[in-house]
């Protein structure tokens, strides 16, 4: 049986409000989450992924009431990321109604987090996200960021999403902070190199601007696509995608 491409709407959250900027910058408003997600779960999303992307550099924790009203309202999967730096905060989220947890800046300074998670609540829980700019000083030309792209870690892309697969991680959330927002397109050339070396599911995330970007994504090696702006604009539903990809020969579900 073949595995379904899946198409996830992605909702940056700060202050409690939808936000959308370009690589992480200038961010606007773009709605309230609770009744984009239901719009989005209506439109037949397969999952949500709901980023809190002030929370790190806020150095606060998820915002927990607005986790627990979009889950109250959405009965599809969602990923809940930002702020993560335990596993007492994986286990906070889950008891609010995340399916899975994202990971970032906390495992880059403390990478044993992502076994610990893996070890208690195991791998399917656990996604680890990647913000990932091109770095001609790193082997593999990629370097992983933080802070919501803000800092540059010196930590090769490639080499740490081999490393945290090693150690638990289900699934990889790659996201090209150069594409992020621009609208030209998902890194291509990213969404391969990671698919070349990961043995667990790929979303590729960052760029896409046009129902005609996601279908070469998905022949990259992604197992999903995600996209934020597009959808919060009304450009794109999520059927408009769909259709795209059915039309590419590529299996969704309806």
């Amino acid at each position: 049986m073949a595995v379904l491409t899946r198409v996830i709407p992605c909702l940056d959250v700060a202050g409690g409000r939808v936000v959308k900027g370009v690589r992480f910058q200038g961010l606007r408003d773009a709605g309230d989450p609770v009744e984009l997600a239901t719009r989005y779960a209506e439109q037949g999303a397969d999952e949500l992924t709901f980023l809190d992307v002030t929370a790190t550099v806020d150095e606060r924790a998820t915002t927990y009431e607005v986790v627990t009203r979009t889950a109250e309202q959405v009965f599809i999967p969602l990923t809940v990321g930002g702020g993560v730096r335990s596993t007492d905060d994986v286990a906070r989220l889950l008891a609010c109604g995340a399916d899975k947890v994202g990971v970032n800046s906390a495992a880059i300074a403390r990478p044993a987090l992502l076994d610990e998670i893996a070890d208690r609540f195991g791998a399917q829980v656990l996604v680890l996200s990647l913000d990932i700019t091109r770095d001609p000083g790193t082997p593999s030309g990629f370097v992983v960021t933080t802070h919501g792209g803000r800092e540059r870690t010196g930590r090769d892309a490639l080499g740490w999403a081999r490393e945290a697969t090693q150690r638990g991680a289900g699934e990889l959330l790659v996201n090209s902070i150069d594409a992020d927002g621009t609208r030209e397109g998902f890194d291509l050339e990213l969404v391969a190199a990671v698919r070349e070396l990961s043995t667990v599911p790929v979303i590729a995330s960052g760029g896409a601007g046009r129902v005609e970007h996601f279908a070469p994504a998905v022949a990259a090696g992604a197992d999903a696509v995600l996209a934020a702006s597009v959808f919060h604009n009304g450009e794109l539903t999520v059927g408009d995608v769909k259709s795209a990809l059915a039309a590419e020969r590529i299996e969704v579900r309806w």
